[in-house]
């Protein structure tokens, strides 16, 4: 019987990333924010404090079998149940992959702890980094991401600005509006200025498509961030899951893939099977036989339902 994963899940298909390979370094769910539209619920545990949150040697350890096993992504992405950066050896991850792989890394942060020059030495390690800019002010910053003690928004900009400066790889920011809170045009072009000043590859504008920490976050409509586009200029573009792109990649859909990708990214049984270029049939009865077993719990939400791992706490 194959070891069971407690760091790595995927490779998760990708339209932008191919497979990619979760490594997860935070136990569900630490993290520097606790954002309204968080798909992980809300953050029971919202802290500035980094340290060694899971032995790094364990992560190293389950990165070398799945060389061994298979080896085989396109990429290797930081990612998961909280801010990766809270984690003191983050960076470790990186170093793994470039003395044992030549394949790309990815970091995906929130960006509020970028202001440390530890954060950004080892976060320049990484090949391609995502960071977050979805206000323009420590009042809109606030109402969307209520932050730990200790973060705030002029930090946040700053520290992003400081990286961007220090760091040669792939920048993009990702966006994510919510309708009613940074939606308006005047507000989402005070974004869009601040967005300029980190001089990013590219810029992702996102939405709430599936199942927000706080009731009443409502997303934004396709044709709405289509019409944000100009705002940004040429580099930006719109990835919510609405959005039609190229298929991903098919890949094998069983309840240890399934169960490892939920547990960080709750989902419907449409948006899985779309992701893995998989028949809906199949991802349906899969996520059915792990609900009946108790691993998952569907939600009832208005359309579709979405499952989760049980541990997520109720929206």
């Amino acid at each position: 019987m194959a070891r069971t994963r407690k760091y790595l899940f995927g490779p998760v298909p990708s339209r932008r990333l191919g497979r990619s390979l979760g490594v997860d370094l935070i136990p569900f769910k630490t993290c520097s924010m606790n954002c309204t539209f968080c798909q992980l619920g809300e953050t029971p545990h919202a802290t500035s404090a980094r340290g060694e949150h899971v032995p790094i040697r364990e992560v190293l350890d389950e990165l070398d079998r799945w060389k061994r096993a298979d080896g085989a992504a396109d990429h290797i992405t930081l990612a998961g149940s909280g801010e990766p950066t809270l984690h003191t050896r983050f960076g470790d991850v990186f170093r793994w992959a470039r003395e044992n792989t030549a394949i790309p890394t990815v970091l995906l942060t929130n960006g509020s702890l970028l202001h440390l020059p530890e954060v950004r030495r080892d976060a320049a390690l990484a090949d391609k980094v995502k960071v977050t800019l979805s206000a323009w002010d420590e009042a809109s910053f606030r109402k969307l991401h209520r932050p730990a003690k200790g973060i705030g928004f002029r930090l946040l900009v700053e520290g992003e600005r400081a990286f961007r400066r220090e760091y040669g790889g792939e920048l993009s920011v990702e966006v994510f509006i919510v309708n009613g809170v940074n939606s308006a045009p005047s507000q989402v072009r005070k974004i869009a200025e601040i967005v300029q000043t980190l001089e990013p590859d590219r810029i992702d504008l996102n939405t709430a498509v599936r199942p927000p920490a706080v009731d009443g976050v409502a997303a934004a409509s396709g044709a709405h961030l289509q019409s944000l586009l100009e705002l940004f200029g040429p580099k930006a573009q719109v990835v919510a899951s609405f959005n039609v792109g190229t298929k991903a990649p098919a890949a094998t859909v069983d309840e240890a893939t399934l169960l490892s990708l939920i547990r960080r990214h709750p989902a419907t049984a449409t948006q899985l099977a779309k992701e893995f270029n998989a028949p809906f049939d199949t991802v349906f009865q899969t996520l059915e036989k792990l609900v009946a077993r108790g691993a998952l719990v569907r939600r009832e939400t208005v359309g579709e339902p979405y499952y989760a791992h049980r541990e997520h706490p109720a929206p």
